[in-house]
């Protein structure tokens, strides 16, 4: 992902421009040496969780393969019954992991360079058939772990709510609405998504700048 190329295609649009230059440089930078098979486990061990709480999960999760940097999916599937129980999953989030993790073992999950080889939206159709996984975290993986640039999560609170406070309306834009809006935005529709994330937190801060004719 061009940070710069995107940056400058999206100053020029009426409403992004201006949070654009609010916001600075883009600092979007996904995690490369990642495989999808990890950043799903994350994603169900942060899902409904404190952050802090998730990250403590994974750390007793990481301690059970203690010569690996991150559990593989074997290592998963031989952990003894009640392992994960005692890392603190509840049962939804077992049944999930050990479902990503056979799923995995079987080839089902591409690694990253299979999925480099995969378009976004097969790899979308391909992963929400995982177990606990939904199209909100399967883009969510393609923007932060593969560095996809053209994905625009129009589900997310944050990206609807900082559109709304981009456009100065008084209510955020249905998901469809914003998917039309956001087709002006390709192909960095994931650097549009990361700036209306920076407006919303910007105005959780009370710094955001409204639009000047509000």
């Amino acid at each position: 992902m061009s940070a710069r190329a995107a940056r400058q295609h999206l100053l020029a649009d009426p409403v992004l421009g201006p949070v654009v230059a609010q916001v600075g440089p883009m600092r979007l930078k996904p995690v490369r040496d990642r495989e999808p098979y990890e950043a799903l486990v994350r994603a169900i061990a942060h899902q409904q969780v404190h952050g802090r709480a998730a990250e403590a999960m994974l750390n007793r999760l990481i301690a059970q393969a203690p010569h690996q940097p991150f559990p593989s999916p074997e290592a998963v599937l031989s952990l003894p019954e009640g392992a994960l129980r005692a890392c603190g999953f509840s049962g939804g989030k077992q049944a999930a992991i050990l479902d990503i993790a056979h799923k995995a073992a079987a080839g089902w999950i591409p690694t990253r360079r299979a999925a480099a080889r995969m378009t976004d939206e097969a790899l979308i159709e391909r992963l929400v058939a995982l177990r606990g996984v939904g199209r909100w975290t399967v883009e969510m993986l393609l923007i932060f772990t593969l560095g996809r640039p053209d994905i625009l999560p129009v589900d997310d609170f944050g990206v609807r709510e900082g559109y709304r406070l981009a456009a100065g309306l008084d209510a955020q834009p249905r998901p469809k609405e914003l998917a039309a809006i956001g087709e002006r935005w390709a192909p960095w529709r994931s650097a549009a998504a990361w700036y209306l994330w920076r407006a919303a937190d910007l105005s959780k801060e009370g710094r955001f700048k409204a639009p000047a004719a509000i």
